[in-house]
C-alpha cells in the first residue's frame, strides 16, 4: 500500500465516525429494542426439532451462532485482505451485508415470522461483527502509536452519543406511538430495524470516501489459499511472542464475560426484574452516557498507570459486577449496577484495542491478519460466553446462575493478566527477539 500519512484530522474523524454509524446496531439492535421485543413477540418456551427452549436462552443461542460463522470466516477474509489490499472492499461488503439485514427485520412482526426475524438478526450480526476487522486495522495506519488510546477512545466516543441520538428517538415512537399516528405496538420497533439500516449505511458512506484506498495487488494465485496461509503466517509469528499470546488468551476470558453482559442485560432487566419500557430507557441511557465518561477515563487511567494495571482494574470491576447482579433484588441497586456496566464498558474495549494496536508492528505487510486474530477471539469469546449463559438459563431456568457464571470468565483472565509482561509484548517487533 502506498505511504500513508498518519494524524490527519479530516482521516481520523472519517475513522471516529464508522464507530458513530454502526455503534447504532450495537445498542439499537442488539442491546435496547430487538432483545426485548424478541422475548415479548415469541413464547417463553419454544420446541425446536423435539427440544425446548426458553426464548432468552434461544436469543443467546443465535447469538452464538452468528459469532461461530463469522469466527471461522473473518480470519481467511482478513488474509485475502492482506494479500490483495482490499481492505476497504471488505469493510463496504460487510457493511451493506449488516444494514440491509437491519431493514430486512421489518418483516419479523412475531412468532410466525420467528425464522425470518433470527436469520435478518443473524446477517445483520455477522455484518455488524465482521466490518469491525477491518475498521480496527485501520487505527495503526492513521495514526502513531502515541495516539493510539485517545484516538480510539474517540472512536467509542462518537458511536455511544451516535447510537443515544438514534435510540432517543426511536423510544420516543415505542414510548409514544400515538404521537406518530402508530397504533400497533410493534410497529416503532420494526421502524427502528429500519433506521438502524438507514443510519448505518449513511453514515459509513462518509468514512468509505475519507479513509485511505485499497491499492489492490493483481495475482493470479489462489488468494482463499493464501489467506489461510497468511493466518497460520501470523499463528506461527505469536509462538515467539509468548506476552502477546497471554495477554489475547486473557482478552479472550474476559471479552466472553463483557460481551455476553453486553447483549443480555435488558433481557436480564426485562425478565428477571420485570423492569417496564420507561425504566428500559434509563438504563440504556446510563449504559451510553456513561461509557462515553468510561472510555476517556480508563484512556487516561492508561497514560498514568499503564495498559497493564488499567485493564485489571476494569475486569475486577466486571467480577464485582456480576457478583452483584446476581443477589440483585431491586431496581435501584441494578441502576448502579449499570452505571458501572457503562463506565468500563467502553473503557475496557478501547484499551484493548489500543493495548493490541501497540502490539502489532504497523509495518507489517499482515496487519489486518494480526488484527483478525484480535477479532476472531473476540468472536469466539462470544460463543463462549452466550453459550454458557444460555445452557445455565436452560438447565435452571434462572439467568441469575447465568450472570453468576459469567464470573469464572473474569477470574480466569486475572490470573492470566497478573502472569504477563506488557512491557515485553509491546517492545516485541521482531519474530523471536524480546527486547
Amino acid at each position: 500500500m502506498a505511504e500513508i500519512i498518519k494524524n490527519v484530522k479530516r482521516t481520523i474523524n472519517a475513522w471516529a465516525l464508522f464507530d458513530w454509524a454502526n455503534s447504532a446496531y450495537a445498542l439499537v439492535i442488539s442491546t435496547a429494542i430487538f432483545p426485548v421485543y424478541f422475548i415479548k413477540n415469541t413464547p417463553d418456551l419454544i420446541e425446536i426439532g423435539g427440544y425446548t427452549f426458553t426464548n432468552t436462552s434461544l436469543y443467546s443461542f443465535a447469538v452464538a451462532f452468528s459469532y461461530i460463522l463469522i469466527a471461522l470466516l473473518s480470519p481467511i477474509l482478513s488474509g485475502i485482505a492482506d494479500y490483495t489490499g482490499r481492505r476497504m472492499f471488505f469493510l463496504k461488503m460487510f457493511t451493506f451485508m449488516g444494514s440491509l439485514a437491519c431493514m430486512a427485520m421489518w418483516f419479523f412482526s412475531g412468532e410466525d415470522q420467528l425464522w425470518l426475524g433470527t436469520s435478518a438478526f443473524i446477517l445483520a450480526t455477522i455484518g455488524f461483527t465482521g466490518g469491525i476487522v477491518f475498521y480496527n486495522s485501520y487505527l495503526p495506519l492513521i495514526v502513531t502509536e502515541d495516539k493510539y488510546e485517545k484516538v480510539s477512545a474517540k472512536g467509542f466516543a462518537a458511536g455511544y452519543l451516535g447510537s443515544v441520538i438514534l435510540l432517543l428517538f426511536i423510544l420516543s415512537m415505542v414510548l409514544s406511538p400515538d404521537t406518530y399516528g402508530i397504533e400497533d405496538s410493534r410497529m416503532p420497533a420494526r421502524i427502528g430495524f429500519v433506521m438502524v439500516g438507514v443510519w448505518w449505511l449513511g453514515f459509513a458512506l462518509i468514512t468509505f470516501k475519507y479513509l485511505p484506498k485499497d491499492e489492490r495487488l493483481f495475482t493470479d494465485k489462489n488468494v482463499f489459499k493464501k489467506g489461510f496461509q497468511e493466518i497460520i503466517k501470523v499463528a506461527k509469528e505469536l509462538i515467539h511472542k509468548p506476552n502477546v499470546g497471554k495477554f489475547l488468551m486473557a482478552f479472550f476470558f474476559y471479552s466472553a464475560g463483557v460481551q455476553t453482559i453486553i447483549y443480555l442485560a435488558t433481557p436480564y432487566a426485562e425478565k428477571v426484574l420485570n423492569f417496564k419500557d420507561a425504566e428500559m430507557i434509563i438504563i440504556v441511557i446510563v449504559l451510553q452516557l456513561v461509557g462515553i465518561a468510561g472510555a476517556y477515563l480508563f484512556a487516561a487511567l492508561s497514560n498514568k498507570v499503564g495498559n497493564k494495571n488499567s485493564i485489571i482494574t476494569m475486569v475486577f470491576i466486571w467480577l464485582f459486577i456480576c457478583i452483584a447482579a446476581h443477589f440483585c433484588t431491586g431496581k435501584v441497586l441494578f441502576y448502579f449496577i449499570a452505571g458501572g456496566v457503562g463506565m468500563v464498558m467502553g473503557g475496557i474495549q478501547s484499551v484493548s484495542r489500543a493495548t493490541y494496536s501497540k502490539m502489532v508492528d504497523e509495518e507489517s505487510s499482515d496487519v489486518t491478519s494480526y488484527f483478525s486474530f484480535y477479532d476472531m477471539l473476540n468472536k469466539l469469546a462470544i460463543v463462549a460466553g452466550t453459550m454458557a449463559f444460555g445452557i445455565v438459563d436452560n438447565i435452571t431456568s434462572n439467568m441469575r446462575y447465568s450472570v453468576l457464571a459469567l464470573a469464572v470468565f473474569f477470574v480466569i483472565a486475572l490470573i492470566i493478566l497478573y502472569a504477563t509482561d506488557f512491557k515485553k509484548a509491546i517492545n516485541v517487533k521482531v519474530v523471536g527477539l524480546e527486547l
